[in-house]
């Protein structure tokens, strides 16, 4: 007989239907990034590897995702977001500060909450490449934002007399593409350096396109 299932509307335990939905669906999420940030990794996890590590049945799992693929899409966004909020908490203390010194902060910020803990960098910058058409559209959809994010940093300082003005989004992209295959070269030991290292470096290759040798800050 046809139909959907229904899901229940009810309160249980005190919970209401949608609070114990948003529960089973953060319990999937830890599980995949536990078991696609760390071991067995994304394309070694089953179904019922996932709804194990979760502590949930594979029905309850198809009840809130229709794939791995669609959990993994939800941790990369959310390892990104958690990214974005901490530079942009970043950006509004050192607001007043001078280009190098906000620039400094924000990578710093940025860094240590990608890199502070090494499931959402190998999200982040391993497990989810190649995997599909579809992740590939929403791994450069994301990585526009944060073009979209150095553009409007660089905006500032353009309007500060900090920066020279001109069109930055294709030196944006480019600078978000060496700030990616950096981290990446550095999550799998390709380059020994520390996290202050990688940062230090970053702020003078921004700098270096905000301000190029021949410029000169306006005056105050």
């Amino acid at each position: 007989m046809g139909g959907t299932v229904r899901q229940p509307t009810g309160r249980y335990g005190g919970r209401s239907a949608e609070e114990r939905r948003a529960e089973r669906r953060r319990r999937f999420l830890d599980a995949g990034l536990q078991l696609f940030g760390d071991t067995p990794g994304y394309r070694a996890t089953t179904v019922a590897a996932l709804s194990d590590a979760a502590g949930l049945s594979t029905r309850q799992f198809y009840e809130e995702f229709r794939s791995l693929e669609e959990v993994l899409a939800a941790l990369h966004l959310q390892v990104n977001d958690w990214a974005e909020e901490a530079a942009l908490a970043a950006l509004a203390e050192a607001a007043d500060l001078p280009l190098a010194e906000r620039a400094t902060a924000v990578f710093r910020a940025y860094a240590a909450n990608v890199t502070g803990d090494p499931r959402r960098i190998r999200i982040t910058f391993l497990e989810i490449v190649g995997v599909s058409p579809q992740m590939e559209r929403q791994r450069l959809a994301r990585r526009a934002r944060w073009v979209d994010f150095i553009c409007a940093q660089a905006a500032t300082a353009v309007e500060r007399g900090e920066a020279e003005p001109r069109d930055y989004r294709v030196a944006a992209a480019a600078f978000i593409g060496s700030v990616n295959g950096l981290l990446h070269d550095w999550t799998v030991g390709w380059v020994d350096a520390t996290l202050d290292d990688l940062v230090d470096e970053l702020v003078r290759m921004l700098l270096g396109i905000l301000r190029p040798a021949p410029w000169r800050a306006a005056s105050p």
